[in-house]
């Protein structure tokens, strides 16, 4: 599949320009195991890069025109280093432009133009962070091309400013980190706030990593997001006043939020409950996979689901349906909601060799519930974005 789309991107540069790429890069999209609405409550995520990629070709030109072309939209935008970058109607090229204007305002003069051709495998929409991808992938190649020093930690914050101001999505850091700083076969243990990290072993042995694409996305239920922000930042007001000892959600203890359940009053309650054990089943997690407990961690994402599910509340019956349909199947260790909500993923950990005949059940079940056709994807854990060839 990777040399497929590195062959089919190549190709296509040279049918377009005329002459090989100089660079190719592959940039991967990412999948959250563990750590679910906490990167806003100074909590800690568990992220990993997987084998689904944008693949850049890219060569430099002979003068300060930038030519874009999306190979699977089949669309090409042109610009000048020389012209004012600001936002366009096309989102797609947002995402690049955003990342060129945070180069052109850190005071880099680029003033040699390129030529670029973009492919991708990450599905689109399926919460697997293709923008993410496509922001570090552009920057990544910008500093190779260039010689512009940056620092991998630098590539993943130009992302998140270019998502921020050049498409309006005041998103966290955790994808565009997962992105650059992925390792394959291991997991990130991120802390969104200090942007401290440490790497742990995820080597899944006899059990796979599969996503039920739940082929939904509620977008009249994303309110309920910035809602969440502001349920969780009250009742943590509540808490502080109560208990002076508690900076953050990350020292308050399951009971001391059960000591104040009247208090907070029943939603609010819920929401805390859920940040509080989210952070501590991350760190669980953590433990499960050095102990290659899969047993465990599986318990601990069936937990998750729960947790978004009943006491955050921002799955959706198509969600809840896919995690539920396979809690009695033997091959599925644990399931959860993957993401923001209400839509997109869910993440299952399976016996090797069963996904195929689960995919088709699990299909069959939905269609039959929803009208809608499953998708489904088969991933491992990957390298982050990196150099293919120069």
């Amino acid at each position: 599949m990777k040399k497929k789309l590195i062959q089919q991107t190549s190709e296509h540069f040279e049918k377009t320009f005329q002459k090989s790429p100089e660079y190719i890069f592959l940039s991967p999209g990412r999948i959250n195991i563990i750590g679910e609405h906490v990167d806003y409550n100074d909590g800690f995520v568990l992220p990993a890069a997987i084998n689904k990629y944008i693949c850049f070709a890219i060569s430099k030109n002979e003068n300060t025109v930038i030519t874009l072309v999306a190979k699977d939209l089949n669309e090409t935008y042109t610009l000048d280093w020389n012209d004012t970058i600001q936002p366009i109607d096309k989102m797609w090229v947002n995402y690049i432009l955003g990342v060129l204007q945070q180069l052109k305002e850190k005071g880099f003069s680029m003033m040699q133009g390129f030529h670029l051709v973009f492919s991708s495998t990450i599905p689109m929409g399926a919460g697997l962070s293709s923008s993410a991808a496509l922001e570090c992938g552009i920057g990544y190649a910008m500093n190779t091309l260039f010689d512009l020093g940056l620092t991998k930690e630098d590539i993943a914050k130009i992302g998140q400013k270019s998502e921020h101001t050049f498409v309006g999505v005041n998103c966290g850091i955790m994808d565009q980190f997962a992105s650059v700083f992925g390792k394959k076969n291991q997991v990130i243990k991120l802390d969104c706030t200090t942007l401290e990290h440490e790497f742990h072993k995820a080597n899944f042995k006899n059990y796979s990593l599969l996503l039920l694409d739940s082929n939904v996305k509620h977008t009249h239920l994303t309110s309920g997001y910035n809602v969440r922000r502001q349920e969780v930042e009250q009742g943590l007001a509540l808490i502080k006043k109560q208990f002076p000892e508690v900076a953050s959600f990350r020292n308050c203890t399951e009971s001391q939020v059960l000591e104040l359940k009247e208090q907070l009053g029943e939603t609010i309650y819920k929401r805390c409950h859920f940040v509080v054990k989210e952070i501590q089943r991350v760190q669980e997690a953590v433990d499960a996979l050095e102990q290659s407990d899969f047993k465990g961690l599986g318990k601990l994402m069936s937990e998750t689901h729960y947790g978004l599910s009943q006491e955050y509340e921002v799955s959706c019956d198509e969600l809840d349906f896919l995690v539920n349909a396979v809690q009695n199947e033997k091959a599925v260790l644990g399931a959860r909601m993957m993401g923001g909500g209400f839509g997109g993923c869910s993440i299952n950990l399976v016996e090797k060799g069963t996904e195929n005949e689960l995919i088709t059940r699990i299909s069959e079940q939905y269609r039959a519930a929803f009208g809608i056709e499953l998708k489904a994807y088969k991933v491992k854990i990957s390298k982050g974005t990196t150099l293919y060839k120069k």
